[in-house]
């Protein structure tokens, strides 16, 4: 069932709920990487994650004061290492149901449903989808997640959909157009 809030937002303009946006919440797999996952003969994982997506973390922090946080299912030490490079504070790691911790999420930052935004790629992330105020999807997204989001970014994940989700932000809350 759909949240009243989402239906709301649905008659809204892209730039209509970017203006409202405070927080930037995304999925790790998919979005900041490329989804895909390295392993050495010892079991070491390696994650590849574009450093322009890093830059649009920070040009939100420094541009607009937007927070930004990572959700993700996985337990991955080199998730909180990107984001402790990045100074990213809200990081939720090995979360399958994150609509499940967005309430206190809100609670925590201060915030209602329509102050945040949320870049994801596959079906884990649709829940958590239709409870925020703005959403985004990289372009080889999951057909199912691409269809319902706000914005595709024509960027892939792990090679700047990120970044071109922040910059979207940025220019309108910069009033820019």
């Amino acid at each position: 069932m759909e949240s009243p809030t989402n239906r709301k937002n649905q008659k809204l303009s892209i730039k209509q709920k970017a203006e409202k946006i405070k927080l930037l919440l995304t999925d790790n797999d998919g979005v900041l990487t490329d989804t895909g996952v390295y392993y050495s003969s010892e079991g070491e994982q390696l994650k590849r994650f574009s450093i322009r997506d890093g830059m649009g973390v920070e040009r939100l922090n420094n541009i607009v004061s937007v927070k930004t946080g990572i959700i993700t299912g996985e337990f991955s030490g080199i998730v909180d290492r990107r984001a402790e490079k990045l100074k990213i504070t809200e990081v939720y790691l090995g979360i399958k149901e994150k609509h499940l911790l967005f309430p206190e999420i809100l609670e925590k930052n201060n915030l209602k449903a329509e102050n945040v935004a949320f870049i994801g790629d596959d079906m884990n992330d649709y829940e958590l989808m239709k409870l925020v105020g703005l959403t985004a999807a990289p372009s080889d997204a999951f057909p199912e997640i691409r269809d319902m989001v706000d914005y595709v970014c024509k960027n892939k994940g792990g090679n700047g959909a990120f970044r071109e989700f922040a910059e979207l932000i940025i220019k309108y809350k910069v009033k820019v157009i």
